[in-house]
């Protein structure tokens, strides 16, 4: 830090001003740049509706999944089991719905109600009995998947999906708009809300920033971090549920690589407009700059293994924002 500190008093007010718009506002920056140039490369594919309400679509699901997350990083702890939860919701919902025939809507609160309880779990290992997020989500992702094979012997569950789940995610029953951009605006505006407008979201962002000195100031910590995780618990079920509806089918897997989109649009997001702080708007951006460059990626027709190395360096680039903005802040 002492070497990177020296470096820093070494620029002048102008560099140290320009580096500090880069890292609030380098984000966004790029975004929009990135939607420049794709759309000068490909004019007649890339600036349409259809193709960014298409883009949209696609992110919405990886947008709810990491609005929840959020809510975990916000706390102070990582949730790594949520792209395993969501597979299992997904394949949860329409066996309930399929082999026991659950009615919709109860299977749909059933599955939320095993996210909620999830959640529970990781934040009373995590509270209770001191285990390390890392560990303990990583753990219970682990057993979540096997769970996922019990249930469905690694068989998907395809034959008798009803119509009407199909269209919980394929439909548009609001002024045309694909229902997983409906739902996506709301889960996030509801997040944005709880954080920035409540007593609640003021003791999770409390918390977040320095856990003894809201225990001091008379905060449940335990009971903050442990909602943290029931929020992401719930948005990964949801997400589950919705992937599920999109597919027509549950899978054991299907979900799994959520979990890198989500922690990487969590980071950028916490590079965007707040000097490395978590929060829903930044990772709305973080969610969009991974969804415009998978779409550029997929118009140009680039080969499958360039998503990987995209989404692994954007998640590299995240995480080093991340860490920039949190020195400029402390400075």
């Amino acid at each position: 830090m002492s070497d990177v500190t020296t470096g820093s008093r070494r620029l002048g007010p102008g560099a140290k001003k320009a580096l500090g718009i880069f890292a609030r506002y380098g984000t966004i920056i790029g975004l929009l740049a990135m939607i420049a140039a794709f759309s000068f490369l490909s004019p007649r594919a890339f600036p349409t509706v259809n193709n960014f309400t298409n883009v949209l679509n696609q992110a919405s699901l990886a947008m709810i999944i990491a609005g929840g997350l959020t809510l975990a990083v916000t706390v102070g702890e990582l949730d790594l089991s949520i792209g395993f939860a969501a597979s299992l919701h997904g394949i949860l919902v329409t066996g309930l719905i399929v082999h026991d025939g659950v009615p919709i809507p109860l299977a749909i609160l059933i599955v939320v109600a095993l996210g909620a309880a999830i959640g529970i779990v990781n934040g009373f290992i995590v509270t209770k009995m001191k285990v390390n997020s890392v560990i303990a989500t990583l753990g219970v992702g682990t057993i979540i998947t096997g769970a996922a094979f019990a249930y469905s012997a690694g068989v998907p569950i395809v034959a008798g999906v009803p119509e009407a789940f199909l269209q919980l995610s394929l439909g548009r029953w609001l002024f045309g708009i694909p229902n997983n951009i409906v739902i996506m605006v709301f889960i996030l505006g509801a997040l944005w809300l709880l954080v920035e407008r409540t007593s609640i979201g003021q003791q999770i962002q409390a918390v977040g920033g320095n856990a003894a000195a809201a225990r001091l100031a008379g905060i449940n910590v335990d009971r903050i971090k442990t909602l943290g995780f029931v929020i992401s618990g719930m948005c990964a079920a949801l997400t589950g549920i919705l992937l599920a509806s999109r597919l027509g089918s549950g899978t054991t897997s299907a979900a799994d690589s959520y979990l890198l989109t989500a922690f990487a649009a969590v980071f950028l997001g916490s590079a965007t407009l707040r000097d490395g702080e978590f929060h829903i708007l930044g990772t709305l951006v973080g969610a969009l700059i991974i969804a415009f460059g998978f779409n550029g990626l997929n118009i140009f027709g680039a080969p499958t293994w360039s998503q990987y190395v995209f989404q692994g360096a954007i998640l590299i680039i995240a995480v080093g924002l991340s860490s920039l903005g949190r020195v400029l802040a402390e400075r």
